[in-house]
């Protein structure tokens, strides 16, 4: 499967918890149920894995964690905000970067229409 469609069957998993479930819950709740349907889809993924900062010759666990990576190709930010600020930018390139993977997704649950709160970002 190519790059589009891996995001596009991303953002399909996405689109249909939204759909159920609608804005103002907490990421959390919205993080099991994209689980439920990535799974569900037939994609394999990693939740919440530790992304640690090397800085020269040292390695920190600083405690850093990708909310959801899939197919080991796509990094998924979950968000329950307002709006996706130039902060929750600066964090997708820098996961981006740290992990060797180059496309993200910052997806903010907490909008009328998902398409408004889906943000796509290659590195």
């Amino acid at each position: 499967m190519n790059i589009d469609e891996l995001t596009g069957k991303i953002i399909g998993c996405a689109i249909e918890v939204h759909r159920i479930l609608g804005p103002g819950l907490l990421e959390s709740a919205y993080e099991e149920c994209l689980a439920y349907e990535l799974r569900k889809a037939g994609l394999s993924f990693e939740r919440q894995n530790s992304l640690p900062i090397v800085y020269k010759e040292i390695k920190l666990d600083h405690g850093y964690r990708l909310d959801i990576v899939v197919e080991e190709e796509v990094i998924i930010e979950l968000k329950a905000v307002e709006a996706i600020t130039p902060v929750h930018q600066a964090q997708m390139l820098t996961y981006m970067k740290l992990s060797g993977i180059d496309l993200g997704l910052i997806i903010n649950f907490n909008v009328k229409l998902l398409k408004d709160g889906i943000k796509r970002f290659v590195y």
